[in-house]
């Protein structure tokens, strides 16, 4: 993957401004009295789908109708955040989008897929087998594959890193939550392009650590299981091209549990009244594990999305455990 120039990334931000507006960043006092050290939040969960994906959606399916005049249409595996992405990019542009999630997926994400004009097909025990149903199916309607992580969707993703690089440049350390990665690469291509030092440190699940393990090996390793209520986290094995640049450039990677994911989410609540999905959270409860160290430090932390089923927000707000689904 070519590394990425401050132009490659503002051009993409010309773009997806075509569609959305940037995001906010706030340095909240109250997450700053809580934590010792200056906050910022990127908040992602503002954006017309409730979360950072839709910048690469935007920014892949440009390229694709300019490299691929005759597509008809996209196929794509998903647990709800890329999929909205994808439908409202691909409708915007007058192609089909039939969007693979796991049986048992988030009813609201798959409504929401389907209200940006997404046609949603059920297949699969998680998100790995949804992906190889999706790959069979663009096969069979000649749809184009989309994958979970593709220099497109990366550079569209940069784009919130670099609002929020130029909103606040002196940052020490930055949270980033991984799913397939192109969040955590976006940020890293950002910061690389602007000159920063700013330590990026990546946020895995507890019940879905494969990129925290394959950080500390090296070497790519698998989970059997990623059984996590933040579902963009939710991911078996390491996409190799995202993990080729986090593995190299991350400064470290912190797993974290749902307990605190779910404090985390409250914690955003009370302190900001802003609503995170696990996923969303994350970076904040990694943040509020390591805090102790960032005391009197200048800290950002990604908001990547506040997409989270009502029953299941209700349950984190009543200090229930959200892992028990609705």
């Amino acid at each position: 993957m070519h590394r990425l120039n401050r132009d490659d990334i503002e051009q993409a931000a010309r773009r997806i401004y075509q569609v959305m507006p940037a995001t906010a960043q706030y340095a909240w006092p109250l997450l700053a009295e809580r934590l010792g050290c200056t906050v910022w939040v990127k908040h992602e969960n503002h954006t017309p789908t409730g979360a950072f994906k839709v910048r690469g959606g935007i920014t892949f399916m440009h390229w694709l109708k300019h490299v691929h005049p005759d597509v008809k249409g996209v196929v794509t595996a998903t647990r709800g955040n890329h999929g909205q992405s994808l439908a409202l990019a691909a409708s915007a542009l007058g192609l089909k989008a039939l969007i693979v999630v796991p049986e048992g997926n988030s009813l609201e994400k798959n409504n929401a897929m389907r209200g940006f004009g997404g046609e949603v097909v059920e297949y699969g025990g998680d998100f790995d087998e949804a992906r190889e149903e999706a790959a069979r199916l663009a096969d069979l309607h000649d749809l184009y594959l989309v994958p979970p992580f593709h220099i497109e969707l990366v550079k569209g993703v940069a784009t919130y890193a670099l609002e929020l690089f130029e909103a606040a440049p002196d940052l020490d350390t930055l949270y980033v939550p991984i799913g397939c990665g192109s969040g955590i690469c976006g940020v890293i291509a950002a910061r690389d392009a602007l000159g920063l030092s700013t330590q990026v440190v990546g946020v895995v699940a507890s019940e879905a650590a494969a990129a925290k393990l394959s950080f500390d090996a090296g070497v790519i390793r698998e989970t059997a299981s990623a059984n996590t209520f933040a579902d963009g986290l939710a991911v078996r094995k390491p996409v190799a091209d995202a993990f080729a640049i986090y593995g190299a450039a991350a400064a470290r990677i912190v797993s974290v549990s749902e307990s605190e994911i779910a404090e985390a989410m409250r914690v955003y609540y009370t302190d900001t009244h802003n609503l995170a999905e696990g996923a969303g959270a994350a970076a904040l409860a990694a943040l509020i594990q390591e805090r102790e160290t960032m005391v009197g430090k200048r800290v950002g932390v990604i908001l990547s999305g506040g997409n989270v089923d009502r029953s299941v927000y209700a349950k984190v707000l009543g200090s229930g455990s959200a892992s028990d689904r609705a």
